[in-house]
């Protein structure tokens, strides 16, 4: 079966959506599936003032038409809301193909936080984008459940994994600093929170692995920070394993797979108990979740590591390729039975 992926976020750019789709096509052939990748590469584009580095994608419908001929799908999915996302969408409308989507980012609250544009604009926005679609694919519970409050009526489980392998504990681990070592790791932009954790008074040393356009102003505010930049594979992997807690002060991620990366390499979170956290730890014991980050922070310092890395152990990218293959094979199977039935009561 082969599946096509439409998405505007692509390498180089380093995100949640980019990992996923990578990771889910390195599992699909022992499935007996392969993904192609429609993306922004090859086509122009235009920067994005407010995401450095990252770019809109401007694509020409013919060019995408073609694409989708060439590659002869026998499932199509559309990852991102964006220029090529939209355009796939119509190309499936106009030639009556079904279709999934799926829920990555919560656009609501990002667009709040930079524009005066309300909340319940954008959601309306997103219902028409994602209603037309077999089903739309999201993460967690939690997510599931507000999607319909929100009146999607097509939501689908799509469950996220990690490479254990990789993301692992290290003895010896360490980075030089004083401990306990409390680290977070994310894109440095103004949604996900990262001043509230570097405002906390806390002993040892802060770490932030990651860059954006708040990595600037965060690093003058705080001084007493250590701000890594940027890290990929084994020296991100080696970040994790030295630190002491993982902490996530996001309050808008509707996954957050760096919660599952740090579990694996054993190391006990903190967050505040929002949607994002609670969805992906369940309760496990080996999270701390409160209002009060610092007293998350502290109380995560008293968690058992065997039991993060045992917990992550559970979350394989094996099975997340099964979920979302499952998904879209099940979408572009109903769609070819009522087509049938269509044509012959004609």
């Amino acid at each position: 079966m082969r599946v096509l992926v439409a998405t505007d976020a692509w390498h180089p750019q380093v995100n949640g959506v980019v990992h996923t789709l990578g990771e889910v096509a390195r599992a699909a052939p022992a499935l007996g599936a392969s993904i192609a990748f429609l993306t922004p590469e090859g086509m122009r584009s235009l920067p994005l003032p407010t995401y450095p580095g990252m770019r809109l994608a401007l694509a020409r419908p013919n060019t995408i038409a073609r694409r989708i001929v060439d590659l002869r799908p026998a499932a199509i999915h559309i990852a991102t809301e964006g220029p090529i996302g939209y355009l796939v969408r119509r190309y499936c409308l106009t030639n009556r193909l079904a279709f999934t989507t799926s829920f990555h980012t919560r656009f609501p609250d990002y667009v709040s936080a930079r524009t005066p544009i309300p909340e319940r604009w954008t959601w309306a926005a997103l219902r028409w984008f994602h209603g037309a679609a077999g089903g739309v694919m999201a993460a967690t519970p939690g997510l599931e459940a507000e999607l319909a409050s929100r009146g999607f009526n097509n939501v689908m489980a799509w469950p996220r994994g990690v490479d254990a392998a990789l993301f692992r504990p290290r003895p010896g681990a360490d980075l030089g600093l004083s401990r306990p070592v409390f680290l977070t790791v994310a894109r440095l932009a103004v949604e996900k929170n990262i001043e509230a954790f570097l405002a906390l008074d806390l002993p040892g040393t802060k770490v932030v692995v990651g860059d954006g356009p708040a990595r600037a102003d965060l690093a003058h505010r705080f001084p007493d920070a250590v701000f890594l930049g940027a890290r990929r594979g084994e020296d991100l992997a080696s970040a994790y394993a030295a630190a002491d807690v993982f902490v996530f002060p996001s309050r808008t991620d509707t996954y957050g797979l760096v919660l599952l990366e740090a579990l694996a390499s054993g190391v006990p979170v903190a967050a505040f108990p929002v949607a994002g956290p609670r969805d992906v730890l369940a309760g496990a014991p080996v999270a701390a979740l409160d209002a009060d980050l610092r007293a998350a922070c502290l109380k995560a310092l008293t968690l058992s590591r065997e039991q993060c890395r045992a917990f992550a152990l559970g979350k394989t990218w094996e099975a997340s390729a099964r979920s979302f293959l499952a998904n879209v094979r099940r979408v572009a199977v109903g769609a070819a039975v009522a087509r049938e039935m269509g044509e012959a009561i004609a």
